[in-house]
């Protein structure tokens, strides 16, 4: 009788720990992707910012006639690309070619001392790499957040249960392709 009552113990707490550590593997998936939902929101939130501050920036530059009209043509269809984007990926890609844009923009304008020193650009200047620099940092913590959620739904026994919550790898946020050269940049006065 005793055995039997020692072995019903032994089960219940066998199943009740069983039962604990399934709760905490799902809790801890779904505050991962929680996490992800989350370093993703506060990018996009920045990446608005930014888009906002496109149509200023290229208002102050179309003020000098002689100003290189592709450059700005280029950055206003990189903006409008980033805005239009759906998926994850497309818009990690837009944002990218907008950064390529708005650094583009900044190199053509070392050729226009008056630009340069206007204060309304150098403010608009200012904001746009403070901008950068966020996202930067907010970029490097969804990439850490989400290799992290990729290395436990595919570590046993977290795969098993991940896979019954049709959890799925998520992408990196990485720079596109043409992102990736390095920048030829012309100082010789034009």
């Amino acid at each position: 009788m005793i055995t039997a009552t020692v072995g019903t113990v032994v089960a219940f707490f066998a199943v009740l720990g069983l039962f604990l550590y399934l709760v905490t593997v799902f809790n801890g998936l779904i505050r991962l992707k929680v996490n992800i939902d989350k370093a993703w929101a506060n990018i996009d939130v920045l990446l608005k910012q930014r888009h906002d501050l496109v149509p200023n920036l290229v208002a102050v530059v179309k003020g000098y006639k002689d100003f290189e009209q592709k450059t700005l043509t280029d950055l206003t269809a990189a903006r409008t690309a980033s805005l239009g984007a759906v998926s994850l990926s497309d818009k990690a890609q837009a944002a990218e070619t907008l950064t390529g844009s708005l650094n583009r923009l900044f190199a053509v304008v070392e050729n226009y001392p008056q630009l340069k020193a206007q204060q309304n650009f150098l403010e608009l200047q200012k904001t746009l790499s403070d901008l950068e620099s966020q996202v930067a940092d907010r970029r490097s913590f969804y990439n850490d957040t989400v290799a992290a959620y990729n290395a436990r739904i595919a570590q046993f026994p977290d795969v098993l249960l991940a896979g019954g919550m049709k959890l799925t790898r998520r992408d990196l946020f990485q720079a596109a392709e043409g992102e990736k050269g390095i920048v030829q940049v012309n100082l010789a006065a034009s």
